[in-house]
């Protein structure tokens, strides 16, 4: 698995925004050079904790981007898949950012996140500084969610540079 100081690798996914075919573009890793990238997996589509977390990390979205961060939600289904799902998901169908097809599982498995026995990408988080370097990177059972306040906590942590001691908040004292 890559991990903290690693280099995102590059892939060329087609990632989706909307409902509908016409919301399918492809995205790279040079997509959003200079921003922070918060990019989580998620195992699939039409599934029962996964919509708790895209929704979660959607409600957040506007504290990411005031960070300079864009999320990018990821699983192993197809454009097409994403797009059914926005549509008969009635908490998904406005999420705000992009999710990418990782169908031929390319990006999952040279992240090293692919659950062997599954087939599937575990519930992993990788938080991507500008100049595409890992700076953080959880992984989840596939039964357990992710807390996205944690995610946006960690960010702000690595946005100061400084020592940040357990349990810091945007605002506290560094170390």
């Amino acid at each position: 698995m890559l991990t903290v100081g690693d280099t995102l690798p590059e892939f060329n996914l087609t990632g989706v925004s909307g409902k509908t075919p016409d919301s399918f573009a492809p995205v790279t890793d040079k997509s959003y050079e200079g921003k922070w990238k918060i990019l989580f997996f998620w195992p699939k589509d039409f599934t029962f904790v996964c919509p708790t977390e895209i929704v979660g990390y959607g409600e957040l979205n506007g504290e990411f981007e005031d960070r300079d961060a864009v999320l990018l939600g990821c699983s192993t289904d197809t454009d097409f898949v994403h797009a059914a799902w926005r549509t008969h998901h009635e908490d998904l169908g406005d999420s705000p950012f992009v999710w990418l097809a990782d169908e031929k599982k390319e990006l999952s498995t040279a992240l090293g996140v692919l659950a062997k026995d599954a087939g599937v990408a575990l519930r992993a988080t990788f938080i991507i500084d500008p100049d595409n370097i890992i700076r953080h990177v959880q992984v989840n059972d596939l039964s357990v969610g992710r807390n996205p306040q944690e995610a946006l906590r960690i960010l702000d942590a690595l946005q100061t540079d400084e020592l940040c001691p357990c349990n810091w908040n945007q605002g506290d004292a560094t170390l």
